[in-house]
């Protein structure tokens, strides 16, 4: 005598403990932060290229406009370094 066969369908997975979507959705959100600070240094570091241009622009620019490009080249770069350091430790 064999013993008769049963096909067993797979029950409900199992759904996640509150404590494991706290955590998705904490590294969901550390994601999506991380996202939105790649964007920032990436603005900021196309602000000090266009600034750049500016600053060096000659005398098509009033020379006020040119000394404010020049500044900003220099502090969106020093921003854009700093943000890059902090998130290297993170």
């Amino acid at each position: 005598m064999s013993a008769s066969l049963h096909v067993v369908a797979p029950g409900p997975a199992a759904a996640p403990s509150l404590c494991q979507r706290v955590h998705q959705l904490q590294a969901e959100a550390r994601r999506l932060a991380r996202e939105h600070i790649d964007m920032l240094e990436a603005n900021l570091r196309q602000m000090q290229h266009i600034a750049d241009e500016i600053a060096q622009g000659g005398e098509a620019y009033p020379p006020g406009v040119r000394e404010i490009a020049r500044r900003l080249s220099e502090d969106s770069t020093a921003k854009a370094q700093t943000l890059e350091a902090i998130m290297a430790r993170h």
